[in-house]
């Protein structure tokens, strides 16, 4: 079975939310554990302690049967020790000390997905597909994600050299020297005709006011008005829940945004628009997504796709509708659980489907990754399935009509190209727009043989 874990050197890929500390370890008698479970485990513990070949420390056991009982939950649920708790924390807010790539791990192997702009990945030329086999010349094949995240980091100025397999080519290494990354979740441009171009690359702490920036500076600079605004997902793994719905809320006037639904009272919530908060009110809004577009980005693409807000462009996204709650250990970490799965404001679960696109565009054969698509969160283990939506019935219309496009996933663009000149599916985004700028964002789902194609 292929397992795969996403990192950007430790991201936190979930729509995540963060529970109160636990001051002390849950007493014996509230864990419903019956006390020769406890025995058994116990008993192993002290049996590795005394006669494995190699002498072990009890914490080192204690947090490897935690991983190893949290990561058969599901492909998010984990275990944090202090050191990856805290590297997560500067994670998720942007700034962090590394390469600056986004990896993932597929059957034991460390894949570069997408080097991040303006890093030592970026400007060593490392690809999309690239495998990382060695780190300072010793081997990863089935060394954990985040052992192998663990020693590309390092103090900024250091070096490590990384043996890389790129194809059919021979393994050669490449050296680089460590530095802070601060990652800009949002870059903007205005397009020629007065299109605005924002792409979010994750949703962090810093992703909603960016947003609102790059809307507010459009409306200022577009002569004669923002007359489109297309919004690039493409390739961002998620983030924030919070930076997901304050983006969705800026182009909204009120309603849902997303609902979330679990097992306890707390995680039975859901999440609105401001009333008036359209920054763009009448102004067509298109959005691209991709296979590698997971979680937050699904949470914003659903939301302005079932209220009618936006036209999805792209391919299948991710598939990942689940939320996952971090809860702090008082000095061990913490637990990264998955407590809820998000629904849309029309009902339906993104959970094992993903978002399927009003128009579907994929990129040209020249344009995509190398080694073929990427896996989606239906094929990850322990992935649940798809719970149907919170009010089965008839008439949702455009959205219950757009989860039958499932076949149109195929692989993403190149990294490098995303937002370029010669992005052959930004360009079929901008040839739609201007098709339809007198027309209200479209409800049906149309394909595209090729980009641009009408």
């Amino acid at each position: 079975m292929i397992r795969a874990r996403l990192a950007i050197a430790g991201l936190i890929v979930g729509a995540s939310a963060l529970a109160a500390p636990l001051v002390a370890a849950v007493a014996v008698q509230d864990t419903g554990l019956a006390a020769q479970d406890l025995a058994v485990l116990a008993g192993v513990i002290q049996l590795v302690r005394q006669d494995y070949v190699h002498p072990i420390g009890s914490d080192e056991l204690v947090k490897d049967a935690l991983k190893g009982m949290l990561n058969r939950l599901d492909p998010h649920s984990d275990y944090m020790d202090e050191q990856e708790f805290k590297d997560s924390q500067a994670d998720t807010a942007g700034k962090f000390g590394g390469l600056g790539m986004q990896v993932s791990e597929q059957e034991g192997v460390v894949k570069i997905i997408a080097p991040i702009d303006g890093t030592p990945a970026a400007r060593a030329n490392l690809e999309p597909g690239d495998a990382i086999v060695m780190v300072d010349h010793t081997s990863t094949l089935g060394v954990s994600l985040q052992k192998v995240v663990d020693q590309l980091r390092g103090d900024p100025g250091t070096k490590v050299t990384i043996t890389i397999l790129r194809g059919k080519q021979d393994p050669f290494d490449v050296t680089l020297t460590r530095e802070i990354i601060k990652v800009a979740s949002v870059k903007s441009e205005l397009k020629p005709g007065g299109v605005g171009y924002v792409r979010i690359t994750q949703f962090g702490g810093d992703t909603a006011d960016a947003f609102k920036k790059a809307i507010t500076d459009f409306k200022r600079n577009a002569e004669g008005g923002v007359k489109g605004l297309v919004i690039d997902l493409r390739d961002d793994p998620g983030g924030l829940l919070t930076a997901a719905v304050d983006v969705a809320g800026d182009l909204l006037d009120g309603g849902s945004v997303v609902s979330i639904r679990g097992r306890q009272a707390e995680d039975q919530r859901s999440f609105t628009a401001p009333a008036h908060g359209d920054m763009l009110p009448g102004v067509p809004v298109l959005v691209l997504i991709n296979g590698a577009s997971a979680s937050a980005s699904e949470i914003v693409a659903g939301a302005l796709q079932d209220r009618h807000r936006a036209t999805i462009m792209g391919t299948q996204s991710f598939g990942k509708g689940s939320v996952q709650t971090i809860v702090p250990l008082k000095g061990h970490g913490a637990v990264r659980l998955t407590t809820a799965l998000y629904y849309t404001p029309s009902g339906r679960s993104i959970q094992d489907e993903g978002i399927a696109p009003n128009v579907v565009v994929e990129a040209p054969k020249e344009q995509q990754i190398s080694g073929g698509a990427l896996m989606r969160e239906a094929a990850l283990q322990g992935a649940f399935k798809n719970p149907g939506p919170l009010n089965p019935s008839p008439g949702t219309g455009a959205t219950q009509a757009a989860t039958q496009v499932k076949a149109a996933y195929s692989a993403p663009i190149k990294a490098d190209l995303i937002g370029k000149p010669d992005d052959a599916q930004l360009k079929a985004a901008l040839a739609y727009l201007d098709e339809h700028a007198d027309r209200q964002p479209g409800s049906t789902n149309r394909s595209a043989a090729e980009p641009g194609a009408k």
